[in-house]
């Protein structure tokens, strides 16, 4: 998506330049900027080409994840771990639970209610947290519960993002023992190939290829509906699935037993929360037209044909998916399968990495350096550790589970947590940000709750089959981020117990003038009142302060992105002291020279060639009654041993850089 960016459009000369100058250095194809800042927005409302494009592009994206899970959904339901007899009963009540699934969870709740839930345009559940997160003061609920839920939900899409690959790409390969069953020993050697290439590729990018995923996507949803439908002929009254008392007499039927199997049926849905998280690269209306023009339909269709051809043929429970391809197509199939798996499990591994930077930028994870990998999509990102442990983990689950079958079982217990919190969150912002009566908003999240508790206590009932994988995960990376919260927040008030407000500051350059020099001296402050320990210990020890001071201070907003005139506030404090507060979303990346560009059109005249950074070296040690626990403790300490530091990570000069050690105790 392009800015028109025209002189005319500016309100001020001054304000088209800033803007100008945030889009050529930003690379920014997609920031929220509004008209009266100077540059047109990007509309919501696309059309024609631009709408056909933007949708095609969203098609390789968005549905990836979902759009593979017929490769191993129906299989698991009738020869899975607890798979059910493929007799004509249970057939058409698997497919009528598949077909509701769709309809109230995908449709219904996230393209019908869910996407209204936008913070500023992005979705996710770290953005709803953010939505919900400034708004929330006298609720019964303590708003810190509310917020360890999203955070939690979060962590969770960690272990969905190593699982999608393993299960995704295994099913695919699985497809070549249709082939000849001499090629079944090369199965788990072929997909860790594949798996470790495709992590391995992660650093240079996905901007040349990427422009494929959308058509190779519809070439896939193509195929499925082709092969749906050539099933569906030989067998059309598995169409009378789409009643819904078909499922019901189902579950009523056989009970415990068919309960269970909702585990599977919930592979159909998993990939639906990727929609909510995509939104704010698409937009809600190239989302909605690709669901409902091209996914649904040929998920659906192939769906009922392969319940067709387990009527006909019941026999083929163990493959259904593949047992549909004629022979003569075989080998393209498993061909077009393992790279539609790949493109699915792209847009997963992307996400970890966004989902990584929102958690940075929120503060609950230590600096990590993020590399660009597209100069024209900022959401092209690529984070070396999060990539690393999610190839390791992803290879050992297919070396711990050797099948797609057995790793079904520790699928979908993170995806349906995740909508459970994110039904929760919904209600929240619906009764208390948009004001909704609690009547209304609590029963149309009952009814969404009524459709996600059964498959949620489904996944659960697997916990001991592989379930407990994804949950481990979820709880490491909530630990971690819980951990690193708590513990900037424990130095954030040491530092202020030791350092005075600048108020006070001001009085003591009165009341003892220190020697002056001239230069421009720029102290990183973590709130905009305190005075940097950096000033206090240099001033302490070389007895001079620089001509011009100033304080600035880096803020994360609640908001993806801050709009570029409300990005700065500059205070002049006199006698040469300047505080800056630099906004940003946590979308966005904040770089000292943006910064001081910014600053300059508020009557700050900064150097970034002249001036000098002094940032505080923080030297960490535990003391004999630590406010977190002590092993809590030892975490945060390896946690900011290894962070990116501060001028790296600002992208501040490095030879400009003087660091001032200060010991703090935990």
């Amino acid at each position: 998506m392009q800015y028109d960016v025209t002189k005319k459009e500016a309100t001020e000369p001054a304000q088209f330049s800033i803007a100008l100058l945030w889009i050529i250095t930003n690379n920014a194809d997609y920031y929220y900027i509004k008209e009266k800042y100077g540059m047109s927005t990007p509309s919501t409302e696309v059309h024609g080409k631009q709408l056909t494009a933007l949708s095609l592009v969203a098609l390789g994206v968005v549905f990836g994840d979902i759009g593979t899970s017929p490769l191993y959904t129906m299989q698991e339901c009738f020869h899975g771990e607890y798979g059910i007899a493929a007799t004509t009963g249970n057939v058409l009540g698997v497919l009528s639970l598949i077909f509701w699934a769709l309809v109230l969870i995908v449709s219904v709740k996230y393209l019908g209610f869910i996407l209204r839930a936008d913070n500023e345009g992005e979705g996710g559940v770290l953005a709803l947290t953010a939505l919900i997160k400034p708004k929330i003061v006298k609720a019964r609920t303590p708003q810190w519960v509310l917020v360890g839920l999203g955070i939690f939900a979060a962590c969770l899409l960690y272990g969905d993002g190593m699982i999608t690959p393993a299960i995704s790409v295994l099913s695919a390969v699985e497809g070549v023992k249709h082939i000849t069953p001499l090629l079944e020993p090369y199965i788990i050697p072929a997909t860790i190939l594949i798996l470790a290439g495709l992590f391995l590729l992660q650093k240079r990018g996905t901007a040349k290829v990427g422009r494929l995923f959308g058509p190779i996507m519809l070439l896939w949803f193509g195929v499925l509906a082709a092969l749906g439908i050539a099933q569906i002929i030989n067998c059309p009254r598995v169409l009378a699935a789409v009643f819904p008392w078909y499922g019901i007499s189902f579950l009523l039927e056989n009970r415990m037993h068919g309960f269970i199997v909702l585990g599977a049926v919930f592979l159909a849905v998993t990939g639906a929360e990727a929609i909510y998280a995509d939104m704010g690269h698409f937009g809600k209306r190239p989302i909605q037209l690709v669901w409902f023009l091209v996914a649904f339909p040929a998920l659906i269709l192939n769906y009922f044909g392969q319940g067709a051809l387990l009527l006909v043929r019941p026999e083929e429970a163990h493959g259904p998916f593949y047992a549909m391809v004629p022979d003569w197509a075989l080998i393209p199939m498993v061909l077009l399968a393992t790279i539609a798996t790949i493109i699915a499990s792209q847009a997963v591994i992307t996400g970890s990495f966004s989902l990584t930077r929102q958690a940075i930028q929120l503060g609950y994870l230590p600096r990590l350096r993020i590399t660009h990998t597209s100069f024209s999509h900022m959401g092209q990102i690529y984070v070396g550790p999060v990539n690393w442990a999610l190839m390791l983990c992803t290879i050992g689950l297919v070396l711990g589970f050797q099948s797609s079958s057995n790793l079904a079982a520790a699928y979908g217990v993170a995806v349906s947590a995740t909508m459970l919190i994110t039904t929760t969150l919904f209600f929240v912002v619906a009764s208390k940000r948009w004001g909704w009566n609690r009547l209304t908003a609590g029963l149309l999240t009952t009814l969404f709750f009524v459709v996600d508790l059964p498959f949620f206590g489904a996944n659960m009932s697997k916990i001991f089959h592989g379930a407990w994988f994804a949950l481990v995960i979820g709880g490491f990376f909530f630990l971690i981020m819980v951990t690193w919260k708590q513990g900037r927040e424990i130095l954030g008030n040491k530092m202020r117990s030791l350092t005075p407000r600048l108020n006070e500051f001001k009085k003591m350059l009165e009341k003892s003038p220190p020697q002056r020099i001239n230069g421009q001296a720029v102290f990183l402050t973590r709130s905009h009142d305190i005075v940097p320990a950096a000033l206090m210990h240099n001033l302490k020890h070389n007895k001079i302060l620089h001509s011009e001071v100033v304080f600035l201070n880096i803020r994360t907003e609640e908001i993806p992105r801050v709009p570029l005139v409300e990005k700065i506030e500059v205070e002049k404090l006199g006698d040469g002291l300047c505080c800056i507060i630099a906004h940003y979303g946590f979308m966005e990346e904040p770089k000292i020279g943006t910064i001081f560009a910014l600053s300059r059109s508020k009557g700050v005249n900064l150097d970034i060639k002249e001036a000098s950074f002094f940032l505080g070296r923080e030297k960490l040690s535990i003391g004999e009654h630590p406010v977190m626990w002590r092993w809590r403790s030892q975490l945060f300490l390896f946690l900011a041993r290894n962070a990116m530091d501060a001028a790296a990570f600002f992208d501040i000069p490095p030879d400009q850089v003087i660091e001032v050690g200060v010991q703090l105790e935990l």
